[in-house]
């Protein structure tokens, strides 16, 4: 118990910064006051699909409206080149999601299902092995999910997971699947989906698209009736696209939390202060509305964070 009281411990740090420098204001322990981080120099990361780019860009702009300088390494090519990024310090931070912690990184066969619970255990089990300090979480929920277009579901007659398991070994040919190579590889995508559902589906019917490709695929629905997606993400509801029901409830939850290097918590715990307010925000129709403007409206990921952050006083 001792980890989960020390990350908590840092969570509420009131403190302003390890600096008395000039600096933004953002974040604070009381009203008025502005968080200092003057002496900062700090790299960000992010992984390279939308929300990551957009969180990143967020962490960006308030850092340096603390007054820290801030190296912009954004874009990181998916979940293990950001990880390794981290832990190795060529970055010293990125926003990263409370399952993919507990699955992926540090290898855990199943899930927490309290959000809660798993971001305490999460947080306190990096925190002792790898030095790395889970921020308070955002209470958005930003789970991988598998879409169908919706008016493909009747004619397949498929709505939940379970269904589509049963799709796949009635009609093999019509369970086709658009998916990103991590979620066709990861525990906690498709192979533990199969194991979860007691399903196979057919080499020959899986489509492997870079992320961003997947949406606009099922909504055209020639090369796969299905794909997976991110709840969060803003063109599900732009292109009407139907989630399929978990009903078994596989997915892990998952809260994003800026995970940071123990070192540049502990010289700069005002750091804490800065995203304190900011994960307050982040539910999950902020997010899909953060994701819609670029993704739908074709805003950049730096001017729809800087919209946010100003929108909620928080620049």
């Amino acid at each position: 118990m001792l980890g989960i009281v020390v990350v908590f411990s840092v969570v509420a740090a009131g403190c302003g910064g390890g600096s008395s420098g000039g600096g933004g204001n953002v974040g604070g322990g009381e009203a008025g006051q502005k968080v200092r981080l003057s002496d900062l120099e700090i790299s960000v990361g992010s992984k390279e699909f939308t929300e990551q780019e957009v969180l990143g860009e967020i962490a960006i702009q308030a850092l340096e409206a603390a007054g820290a300088t801030v190296e912009d390494r954004t874009g990181l090519a998916g979940t293990d080149a950001a990880r390794e990024a981290l832990t190795s310090g060529d970055i010293d931070a990125y926003w990263e999601y409370t399952g993919t912690g507990w699955i992926t990184h540090l290898g855990h066969a199943e899930p927490i299902p309290d959000g809660r619970r798993q971001y305490e255990a999460v947080a306190e089990e990096d925190l002792q092995e790898n030095r790395i300090r889970w921020l308070k979480p955002a209470s958005a929920n930003n789970s991988f999910a598998i879409a169908v277009r919706s008016e493909a579901a009747g004619v397949l007659g498929v709505t939940s997971l379970s269904e589509l398991g049963v799709l796949a070994e009635l009609r093999p040919e019509d369970a086709t699947l658009c998916a990103a190579s991590e979620f066709l590889k990861r525990d906690d995508g498709l192979p533990g989906v199969e194991r979860a559902y007691d399903f196979e589906l057919s080499s020959d019917n899986l489509v492997e698209l870079e992320e961003d490709e997947i949406y606009g695929a099922i909504d055209e629905g020639e090369r796969c009736n299905f794909g997976e997606v991110f709840v969060t993400d803003g063109r599900i509801k732009a292109l009407d696209l139907t989630l399929l029901e978990d009903d078994r409830q596989f997915f892990p939850i998952y809260n994003p939390s800026l995970t940071v290097r123990e070192e540049i918590i502990d010289d700069y715990p005002g750091i804490t202060d800065v995203f304190a307010p900011i994960t307050e925000e982040l539910d999950n129709e902020t997010l899909q509305e953060l994701n819609a403007a670029v993704d739908v409206d074709g805003e950049s990921a730096e001017a729809v964070a800087r919209q946010f952050l100003r929108e909620n006083g928080l620049l």
